[in-house]
């Protein structure tokens, strides 16, 4: 059985086509893991047989567990609720044979992200007065060109 495909399959069937797409993306630039041993060391995820499955053996069977789930949870197939439990079960062991990015990096982006609005973010509380002191220079660089961009400030080659 091709594992690997089953997963796709899982995915495509389950999850809104914006998350299934944000899927293969992330997919297409993780390195290829699917054949390697779920566990690494040889002490875990051992099957009755002995045997260890691989990990796209092992992420099917996961997301096969979800998605049975789902009900239980009122979560419903083709969502954004069903993308982002899909996505933390495909990609939970994606890094086990290397990281993209380390900790440190992964939260600054995440940052950056997340208040790149500043004061109108969305995780700004009410009543508090905001200040990119508090935040990485990142988060203010992004800030920056995204309000440079809603200004109509910034020239490309491109531009008309």
């Amino acid at each position: 059985m091709n594992f690997k495909e089953k997963v796709v399959e899982i995915l495509q069937n389950n999850m809104s086509e914006r998350g299934f797409k944000l899927w293969q993306g992330i997919n297409s630039r993780m390195p290829d893991i699917w054949e390697k041993p779920t566990s690494s060391t040889g002490k875990y995820h051992k099957k009755e047989n002995g045997e260890i499955p691989v990990q796209a053996e092992h992420v099917y069977h996961l997301l096969y567990s979800t998605v049975k789930l789902f009900r239980m949870f009122n979560i419903e197939k083709n969502t954004p609720d069903a993308d982002k439990i899909l996505l933390a079960v495909a990609l939970h062991d994606s890094l086990k044979y290397g990281r993209l990015l380390t900790e440190e990096q992964f939260n600054v982006m995440e940052e950056a992200i997340r208040f790149h609005s500043g004061q109108w973010s969305t995780d700004v509380p009410k009543n508090k007065s905001f200040s990119f002191k508090d935040y990485q220079p990142e988060t203010l660089f992004i800030h920056m060109l995204d309000m440079m961009s809603t200004a109509d400030l910034i020239q490309t080659d491109v531009r008309d």
